[in-house]
């Protein structure tokens, strides 16, 4: 794959900066099911896992 440019870096640069990384260690076991899940509704890890957050955030709000 070809060196990036300084364009390309800067601009990869600003957009990860909207981002915040949260790590999250699981059992292996877990995240293949996870994956597998993900994949099956046709999304990424990362996909599944901010839905389920932002499903559980709002599902949890209605309790209050």
């Amino acid at each position: 794959m070809p060196e990036k440019t300084q364009a390309q870096k800067k601009a990869q640069k600003k957009y990860m900066e909207r981002f915040a990384i949260a790590r999250v260690r699981l059992p292996i076991d877990k995240y293949g099911r996870i994956q597998s899940h993900a994949e099956a509704q046709g999304e990424s890890v990362n996909g599944f896992i901010t839905r389920a957050i932002d499903e559980t955030i709002e599902r949890d709000a209605g309790k209050e």
